[in-house]
């Protein structure tokens, strides 16, 4: 085998660290063509750096880099660097208050370091990648942080909560999820006020504290399925039940999540539910979904369609596929 140089050696040693949780000696001997008394030596070399290299011995014990006071530096192989570099590009324009301009910095960062191969692929791939910005509702990035903490610590928190109709409550919850949906971040609890399931909105919360009282997880239903119930559903005046006349993976690439829920009904045929405000936005909305459909409910659905309907046919009886004539 190639010998290779100390610091040389070092590095790959670090490397392969980062790969897995736990390395024995031998192993690690045997993957840099040396003795594991050289690794011993080489483990006291990562130490002095302020790499946190943790040994244990017996079954099961090897070495493992462990969490330091500081992050230490990362080795990072080509399509780990380009990925990283990639995913900060996105992060740049994300929904997390702060979060973007650190990704920014970090981005800089990284371009001062990557080899020169490297900076032009991942260059191209910037290039490459426009963001449309929207409508954004950043979060606290403190927040979010301490509920994802406290949901798997499972330790209870409040807050004060501004509903969607202005009016302010203070909440006292035992937090499960945290799930985004792209524009926004919802937290699944269950309210122990209320003794029922809740999801917040988490642009909507102030004065978040995170208590030392621990909670037995309870029973409770699928996070990302109740997140996309509750905001598709919960809090209309109008809850509308459709068939549709087509595959229910075609149907979900029509209608986003966040806005309907969609449930196979076997080939050509599935089940859409949703919530909405208003009974004309709901006839538009299954219009627009291009395929044949039966409302089951509600009966003002049932009447929007049937003048939508009308509507569209004296338009098209009119138009008669003609033009205005002009002299």
């Amino acid at each position: 085998m190639t010998e290779i140089g100390t610091t040389e050696r070092v590095l790959r040693l670090l490397a392969l660290l980062q790969q897995r949780p736990v390395w024995t000696g031998p192993e690690l001997a045997e993957r840099l063509g040396v003795t594991t008394r050289s690794i011993r030596r080489d483990v006291e070399r990562l130490r002095a750096l302020g790499y946190p290299v943790n040994a244990t011995q017996g079954a099961g014990g090897g070495y493992q880099l462990g969490a330091g006071k500081a992050l230490p530096p990362l080795l990072l192989d080509d399509d780990e660097a380009i990925a990283t570099a990639v995913s900060l590009r996105l992060a740049a324009g994300g929904t997390v208050a702060g979060a973007s301009e650190a990704a920014v910095r970090t981005l800089a960062k990284l371009d001062q370091v990557l080899p020169a191969r490297l900076r032009g692929e991942v260059r191209a791939l910037h290039e490459a990648i426009a963001t449309l910005d929207g409508a954004r509702i950043e979060v606290d990035a403190d927040a979010l942080l301490a509920l994802a903490k406290a949901s798997r610590d499972r330790v209870r928190v409040e807050f004060g909560y501004e509903a969607r109709d202005g009016a302010r409550t203070q909440r006292r919850l035992e937090p499960y999820q945290l799930v985004a949906t792209g524009r926004r971040w919802y937290l699944m609890a269950f309210d122990l006020e209320r003794e029922d399931w809740r999801t917040f909105r988490l642009d909507r919360l102030h004065d978040l504290r995170v208590t030392t009282w621990r909670f037995r997880p309870r029973e409770h239903p699928d996070p990302v399925a109740y997140v996309q119930r509750a905001i598709s559903q919960g809090g209309y005046p109008l809850q509308a039940v459709v068939v549709l006349h087509e595959d229910a993976a075609t149907i979900r690439e029509r209608i986003p999540p966040t806005t309907g829920v969609v449930e196979p009904l076997g080939p050509g045929r599935c089940r859409l539910t949703l919530g909405a405000d208003d009974p004309y936005w709901l006839a538009m909305r299954l219009a627009h979904s291009g395929c044949e459909f039966e409302v089951l409910e509600p009966p003002e659905l049932v009447a929007e369609v049937a003048a939508l309907g009308q509507l569209l046919s004296r338009a098209a009886g009119r138009s008669n596929g003609h033009g205005p004539k002009t002299n």
